[in-house]
């Protein structure tokens, strides 16, 4: 099978052929159909991911796909299940083997692009906004890079939660896509932000993507007793805090990264995932995909990442044949 791996002597990543796997003990083996591109695929290639295997390894944090075979010891799953599966790596590929315990089944109605495109954007928004920040009804929800895989998701639970969200994003294009997707008030990225969000009164709650400059100016615009999240730094710059000033207006900044939710709150990303999954069936959510490539585009999908062409999330399909 055909699998775009990450190579021990430290060159690029590349497309290689190898072995299909077999699923261990606790495993579900998958015919893998799309798999979803992530920020955090371009940081495991530079090893600067906090979760970065040892090579060699395959890129590809999750995936949709059809179960084709199991371990000896797995439940509630039967070959032929659609399921997704937030894997971390090894989604790169045609067939994966998976601990079944990271799997989902996913909703006949769901295709393998929105399910392969669901789980961390969605996953990560929801369990941030909800039981980390706790956003109420009517405060201000602001969100950077609001146009991105992440960012957009933000926009879109925060409207379900009922929140009023101010977006920032880069260009026309972008921002009318935070538009459809459920923003109340759009600032460009050409735009004093501080000024800008102090004029819309403020922000309660910040879901910050892109962290430099912005988180600076999110910063200096939250309203006493406001929270922040620092999710990303998409500009390359992590954010230093400024400990007189969270005293002075009793801010809140929280840490959360879903892949660490994983292991120590599984339970409740779980939780959140089924909520995610009945507002899709609802029709409440729509992921927007903006390009679906095929595996032997990966190059390019990454770099669509990488020059911030892409909105939404860059979904990766696989070829129907076996192994």
């Amino acid at each position: 099978m055909h699998t775009y791996n990450m190579p021990a002597s430290g060159s690029a990543a590349r497309l290689v052929e190898i072995e299909c796997p077999e699923p261990e003990v606790t495993q579900i083996q998958i015919k893998i159909f799309a798999c979803g591109l992530n920020f955090a695929d371009l940081l495991m290639q530079n090893s600067t991911y906090q979760d970065t295997p040892a090579t060699p390894f395959t890129l590809g944090m999750e995936i949709a796909g059809v179960v084709t075979a199991l371990g000896p010891k797995v439940a509630g799953f039967a070959v032929g299940d659609r399921v997704a599966v937030f894997c971390g790596h090894g989604g790169l590929a045609e067939f994966g083997a998976f601990d079944a315990n990271r799997a989902v089944k996913i909703p006949d109605q769901m295709s393998f692009e929105h399910a392969a495109a669901f789980q961390i954007a969605y996953g990560t928004s929801h369990v941030a906004l909800q039981h980390c920040a706790r956003l109420q009804p009517g405060e201000t929800l602001l969100v950077t890079g609001a146009a991105g895989g992440a960012g957009l998701t933000a926009v879109e639970i925060g409207k379900q939660m009922g929140a009023r969200v101010i977006a920032q994003a880069r260009g026309a294009k972008k921002l009318e896509i935070a538009r459809a997707a459920g923003a109340d008030h759009l600032i460009d990225a050409n735009e004093d932000l501080r000024d800008a969000v102090k004029s819309l009164g403020g922000a309660d709650v910040v879901y910050d993507v892109v962290g430099g400059d912005l988180w600076k100016a999110a910063f200096r615009a939250t309203n006493p007793g406001g929270r922040l999240l620092p999710i990303g730094f998409a500009s390359g710059e992590v954010p230093q805090i400024p400990a007189n000033h969270l005293l002075v207006k009793n801010l809140t900044v929280i840490g959360f990264y879903i892949g660490g939710y994983m292991k120590s709150h599984p339970e409740m990303v779980r939780s959140s995932l089924k909520t995610l999954l009945e507002w899709y069936v609802d029709g409440r959510l729509s992921p927007h995909i903006s390009h679906t490539l095929p595996l032997e585009r990966v190059a390019e999908g990454m770099e669509l990442l990488r020059s911030r062409k892409s909105t939404g999330k860059v979904v990766i399909t696989m070829p129907a044949s076996t192994a």
